[in-house]
């Protein structure tokens, strides 16, 4: 094995094209073949846009010599007439696994038992995720029947790597060739350098246990790298080493999703890298996105079946959204191209290579150009290689890796008949096999025969008919001769007639046919051409062929496969145009002001440029619409402080601090709960990390622009809130199997680690402050934060004694808690929360579903609200949230508080408390136009929101909501007909799988999507 590694090594240093020829020569006497090969009279693709008619490839050693019109062929020539047939550059694949093992998982149970902080291996990085020092060539391993099955699709190069880990190391570019070993294939032992959001499956530590954590980890990683690079560690760390080492490379990013590719972006932006992004074949849904992030793209061919819809109450679970994506996903590559996004293509995530053409003609089926698909799988991979003077095109002196077909790679009909790779041959189908695909006719025993023989020329298939009756047979084929067993007509035995016979033409078949008695008949049969068509087969072709004709014209300007309209979301209610911000007047309405006017009957509001502009009576606007609101209410838009709704995930649960990630980093736009949030008057929520730890991550404030793109939903000059947890949940008193067995174990273990995070930010803080050197630490900068009173702590709280030990510890450290959310126990202490100023966002009639809130009491809100302490209402639940109007109603109820007062518990007290109520929470001038217009008292249960506006953008609209219910039905219904099609003309099904929406919740795990 090190013989190997180091004969490689050498021929890396000083490439030939034989590189053994310095090797020792014990073997005996061997003779190598040094004589030019010339392939003419062949249409060449020497790229996707210089094509050759009739022309010729010289190629020598492996590589191109020159290909063109008028090439002189040496003396020493082996010339090979390719007369009829087509010549391409063979493919590349950016991101394969090919010959490179995974390894293997970790064994045990649990999430993991290696300590939080520590690398498992001494001179490297803390976190075993991050390996960039990996080398693909150090575990890779030629494996020559996974090469055949790829170079039958027509690939020549792969660019191989680990796939584990988040920083996977470099990749090596490897040729398909079967016939040399390591040191000619390798063409580059360190191509590229990869990453993903996965963690390593051979590491057990538990940190990051989440898309957020891995993307916060990837950030201080970059920072740690920048910093070690300056000289300023004084320990050796190899991983960063190999980081820096490898900058120079094509940095390519595993992301596998459009959500996921945007976030990579969002990394590698941060830091100046541009990634190359492997997408997940659904950047259509959100184009303009994925163009704004500037990266090229990999792009996988893996289209999902249709769904087995001939249940009807199955078929009723489908969502609209994955019923769409078996429509569209096939014109994601045109859509692409069309939008001028370099992308390449890649067999990745298919279950076998072999769907890859046919996937790939699909594309091309459905309006991407041959000329864009040829690109993608040649010149554009080899661009963003590096490695365009070697690989993907037959310049001269590129490798002589090309295809040799019957015609249009793109033609389901075509054969591929070779693959050369590096000038070494691999026969696929032979060309010298004759083609008897057609159709024959011939007789036996008085009796007629039609015989249609279809498929490939070394496998076909025949159809045989009498009397418009089909006959059981099959059929071989082997060096001019045919073997074919037929059944006979009447027998209820099953008995065969056996036939072989001779072809010299491709045109007749010469032999003799065995009765199951032994009887010998001649056999005689002959292809039928198109002289002896009769006159209607020729007006049906004709008819045929001027068709085709139409199409070739209109196939650059229109698609051949008609798909759904993309939507914003793409899903049921999404908008095929976002709404657009107007200028409105509410006529007459009952106006919640929630200011000191108070309620305001038959009132006008005017709504411009997204404010209020106007409140009054007999307002008028001669640009707006007007709405009349007689008899029914006006009111702000209803805030949750505390939400786990659109959001990929909730917990970052791997550290007892997770400070350094970001809920900003994972907001799902595509969840239909912001849509139901709108239906139920909901206008801003806070989504708040989960309760897995102490110190958990940073907030996201966001409204809900339904169809909009997740970063155009976060607040603009967003408050900056962190949330902290106490109670069960941080411990681990309630996780089970699953406790990761770290510290804190105890409450008084969780007031310990307090004191011990905020004496670091204060040392952290004082170091950066001084200006001295100082290594950057994203989570001691964000703690350090809340003590300069820059960011808000919003804590998970339930019982009393850690409600005042949290604020004795901040006011140790000389600031204040801003929220307590749950609070349940917050009767007890509203002095003490009055006299600290906190505020408390609670449940309004929550109790007993957990040990430590067995003294909950529904007056809890009115008793804190009464002790002059900020009350809101929250939900915690993606199912509340539809109805808080209702629950600040219980509160009426439960301790008398008045209507408006409880009002303002799910509008201006909620944005009091997120710092945002100088933009929203009351109808006041000047303040954002996010109000709801209810059918009734907004607290009554027979309340609906009929129309939920935001910015002065309409996001919610009960008349659009029922004609949207209606537009569903009748999408999925043609959808339905459109598998059930699929499926009568026997193309795969897949089963239906019903699929239950997680409503996460503060202590909900590993909601991980990777």
């Amino acid at each position: 094995m090190n013989k190997i590694k180091f004969a490689i090594a050498l021929c890396f240093c000083s490439f030939a094209s034989f590189a053994q020829d310095y090797f020792p020569k014990n073997d005996g006497v061997k003779t190598e073949n040094t004589n030019y090969q010339a392939f003419t009279n062949a249409k060449i693709y020497v790229t996707p846009t210089q094509i050759i008619e009739n022309g010729t490839l010289l190629i020598k050693d492996g590589k191109v010599v020159v290909t063109g019109n008028q090439v002189s062929i040496p003396k020493n020539t082996t010339v090979v007439d390719l007369k009829g047939k087509t010549v391409y550059p063979s493919f590349i694949d950016m991101y394969s696994t090919f010959g490179v093992k995974k390894p293997d998982r970790a064994s045990g149970r649990g999430r993991g038992q290696t300590p939080q902080y520590g690398p498992s291996r001494s001179g490297y990085y803390w976190s075993d995720h991050v390996m960039p020092e990996s080398k693909a060539l150090d575990k890779f391993d030629f494996d020559s029947k996974t090469a055949k099955e790829l170079m039958q699709a027509g690939f020549g190069v792969v660019n191989t790597h680990m796939e584990d880990g988040i920083v996977r190391g470099t990749g090596t570019l490897v040729a398909l060739n079967t016939n040399d070993g390591n040191e000619i294939r390798i063409i580059d032992p360190n191509s590229a350098q990869y990453f993903s959001f996965s963690k390593s499956a051979a590491s057990r530590q538990s940190y990051p246990g989440s898309i957020m954590g891995s993307m916060a980890l990837l950030r201080q990683m970059y920072s740690d790298a920048n910093w070690y690079a300056n000289g300023n560690s004084k320990t050796k760390d190899l991983s960063l080493e190999a980081l820096n080492a490898n900058k120079s490379l094509v940095q390519i990013f595993g992301a596998g999703s459009r959500m996921n590719g945007i976030r990579a972006d969002k990394v590698g932006d941060a830091f100046g890298i541009q990634y190359v992004i492997l997408g997940g074949g659904d950047e259509y849904e959100r184009i303009s996105d994925v163009k704004a992030t500037n990266a090229s793209y990999i792009i996988p061919v893996n289209f999902q079946d249709a769904y087995d819809v001939e249940n009807a109450f199955l078929s009723n679970s489908l969502s609209l959204s994955d019923m769409k994506a078996w429509n569209q996903e096939p014109a994601n590559a045109k859509i692409l191209a069309d939008n001028g996004i370099k992308f390449a293509f890649t067999t990745h995530d298919l279950k076998a290579t072999k769907t890859f053409m046919p996937n790939l003609i699909k594309a091309v089926e459905y309006g991407l150009s041959k000329e864009k698909a040829l690109q993608a799988l040649t010149t554009i991979p080899a661009q963003l290689l590096g490695k365009s003077s070697e690989i993907g095109s037959l310049q001269k002196g590129s490798y002589a890796n090309f295809l040799i077909t019957s015609g249009d790679i793109f033609d389901k009909k075509t054969t591929l008949y070779e693959n050369w790779v590096q000038g070494q041959k691999t026969v696929l189908e032979d060309m010298n096999t004759q083609d008897l695909t057609g159709d024959y006719e011939f007789n036996l025993a008085g009796e007629s025969y039609k015989m249609s023989l279809k498929g490939k020329p070394s496998k076909l298939k025949s159809e045989i008919t009498s009397d418009e009756k089909k006959r059981g047979s099959k059929i071989s084929f082997t060096d001019d001769w045919i073997n074919i067993s037929m059944t006979t007509k009447d027998s209820t035995e099953q008995k065969f007639i056996r036939i072989v016979a001779n072809t010299s033409n491709g045109n007749t078949l010469n032999g003799k046919a065995v009765y199951p008695d032994g009887n010998e008949m001649t056999f005689y049969a002959k292809k039928k051409d198109k002289v002896e068509r009769s006159s209607e087969e020729k007006d049906k072709k004709a008819e045929s062929e001027d068709k085709d004709d139409d199409e070739k014209e209109d196939e650059d300007t229109t698609t051949s496969k008609e798909i759904m309209p993309i939507t914003y979301p793409n899903m049921a209610y999404g908008f095929a145009e976002l709404p657009k911000q107007e200028t409105l007047l509410f006529k007459n309405a009952t106006v919640w002001t929630n200011e000191k006017d108070g309620i305001l009957e038959n009132t006008d509001v005017l709504i411009k440029n997204g404010k209020i502009a106007k409140i009054g009576k007999n307002l008028s606007d001669g640009n707006a619409r007007v709405i009349d609101a007689t008899g029914k209410h006006l009111t702000a838009g209803v805030i949750d402080e505390h939400s786990h709704i659109a959001a990929a995930s909730i917990n970052e649960g791997g550290h007892n601090s997770s400070a350094e990630v970001t809920i900003e980093d994972v907001i799902d736009d595509e969840d239909i709960d912001i849509y139901r949030n709108l239906a139920g008057g909901v206008t801003s929520i806070q989504i708040l990390h989960g309760s897995a730890n102490p110190i958990g991550g940073r907030s996201a404030i966001i409204k809900l622009k339904w169809g909009e793109s997740a970063e155009n939903l976060i607040y603009d000059d967003s408050p900056k809130f962190i949330k902290f947890a106490l109670g069960e949940n941080v411990k681990q008193s309630n996780w089970g199997d699953n406790a990761r067995n770290r510290f804190p174990q105890t409450r008084m273990g969780v007031e310990q680690l307090y004191i011990d995070y905020f004496t670091r930010a204060k040392a952290y803080d004082a170091l950066k402050k001084s200006g001295k050197p100082y290594r950057k630490d994203v989570e001691m900068d964000v703690i350090a934060e809340i003590l300069n009173k820059e960011r808000f702590i919003s804590c998970h709280s339930y019982v009393q004694s850690e409600i005042n030990m949290l604020m004795k510890v901040a006011e140790k450290f000389d600031f204040n808690i801003n929220t307590f959310t749950h609070i349940l126990e917050g009767y007890k202490v509203a002095d003490k929360m009055k006299a600290h100023g906190v505020g408390g966002s609670t449940f309004s009639d929550w109790w007993a579903y957990k040990y430590e809130v067995n003294d909950a009491i529904p007056y809890n809100a009115a008793i804190m609200h009464n002790a002059g302490v900020v009350v809101a209402i929250n939900s915690d639940d993606g199912e509340m949230s539809r109805r808080l109007n209702q629950e600040a109603a219980k509160s009426v109820k439960y301790g008398g508080v008045s209507e408006e007062d409880a009002w303002k518990f799910v509008t201006l007290n909620p944005a009091k408390l997120l710092h945002i109520d100088n933009r929203v929470g009351s109808i006041k001038v000047g303040k954002d136009a996010d109000v709801v217009l209810w059918t009734d008292h907004p607290m009554s249960i027979y309340a609906k929101a009929e129309k939920t506006i935001i910015e002065g953008v309409t996001y919610f609209d009960l008349k659009r909501d029922e004609m949207m219910r209606a537009q569903i039905k009748k999408e999925k219904s043609e959808l339905i007909n459109e598998m059930m099609k699929a499926k009568n003309k026997g193309l795969k099904t897949q089963p239906i799988k019903k699929k239950e929406k997680v409503q996460m919740h503060c202590d909900y795990l590993d909601q991980v999507q990777y």
